[in-house]
């Protein structure tokens, strides 16, 4: 049995018109968590939601930063009750590759941890899943129609960027070509978007606000 709701591009724009404030996430794949950089991301979530509203968190990639936030929030979200009365949830915006493997995945791992470990588990869910028919078709590019889609309906974006990282895009003659990383792209977006930014790498969680972009 599924545990979430499918959206569709009519039924995310219903919610979108419900005005429920919505913050996404980027970040690097691979990461260093420690316990500052958890104790920063916290502090960002429970204020996003105890004073700034945000109620639905979208999530993308399977990338190291998405599992720290994804972890974060949902400990937030099982021991915090909202003064409002509402509910957090947690959105998956996918591509169509991802789709598929989502819930099986999930169900598969669940079993096996409990097989060995003997313990009840959980693991990483969401209460939505979006299948943005932008990002279905867009081929090759799916993954940046995907990550633009989100912030495109979100207020607020959290990063985890360094601005030194240039990931290496190929090798030629033995000459190292690095370039710009999604994560970076996804930066210069949210900017020009005059999006809320906090970036978690920059001067004590940096916050990058729409009156500062203008």
């Amino acid at each position: 049995m599924k545990n979430f709701i499918i959206l569709d591009d009519e039924k995310e724009s219903e919610l979108l018109k419900i005005k429920n404030v919505t913050c996404c996430f980027f970040g690097h794949r691979k990461i260093t968590v420690t316990e500052g950089l958890e104790k920063r991301l916290r502090a960002i979530l429970q204020d996003l939601i105890e004073n700034k509203g945000v109620r639905r968190f979208i999530f993308g990639s399977r990338s190291d930063f998405d599992a720290l936030c994804h972890t974060v929030l949902t400990e937030i979200k099982n021991t915090s009750e909202m003064a409002d009365g509402g509910q957090i949830v947690r959105v998956a915006y996918l591509t169509k590759s991802e789709y598929a493997p989502l819930e099986k995945d999930r169900k598969r791992d669940e079993k096996a941890i409990r097989k060995v470990a003997k313990i009840e588990i959980t693991l990483q869910g969401y209460e939505e899943i979006y299948k943005p028919q932008c990002v279905f078709s867009a081929g090759k590019a799916a993954y940046i129609e995907r990550n633009q889609k989100m912030c495109d309906d979100s207020e607020y974006c959290i990063f985890y960027f360094d601005e030194q990282y240039k990931p290496v895009l190929g090798c030629k003659s033995g000459a190292i070509k690095t370039g710009a990383s999604g994560t970076a792209l996804m930066y210069a977006y949210a900017r020009l978007k005059k999006k809320n930014i906090y970036n978690l790498l920059g001067r004590a969680a940096e916050i990058s606000d729409k009156s500062s972009q203008e």
